[in-house]
C-alpha cells in the first residue's frame, strides 16, 4: 500500500496528506467506492456564482433571478 511507502520516506508534505487521509478515512472510502456524487450540484452553484458576479452592480434581483433561470 502506497500510504505505507509514504509513512517510511522522509516527505514530510505527503506525511500531512496521509494524516488528513487517516483522519476522514471514512469520508474518503465513501467517496471512492459510493456511486452517488455531488457533483453536479457543485456545477450548478458555480455556475450561479459567476452569473452573480457577472451581474454585480449591473441590475436587480428579478434581472438576476431570470438569467439564473434561463442557464
Amino acid at each position: 500500500m502506497w500510504i505505507k511507502t509514504v509513512r517510511d520516506d522522509d516527505l514530510p508534505f505527503l506525511h500531512a496528506f496521509v494524516a488528513g487521509l487517516d483522519t476522514d478515512h471514512d469520508a474518503v472510502v465513501a467517496g471512492l467506492t459510493l456511486p452517488d456524487s455531488n457533483g453536479p450540484m457543485e456545477g450548478t452553484n458555480t455556475k450561479v456564482k459567476l452569473i452573480k458576479r457577472q451581474m454585480y452592480g449591473r441590475a436587480g434581483f428579478p434581472l438576476l433571478r431570470q438569467r439564473i433561470l434561463l442557464s
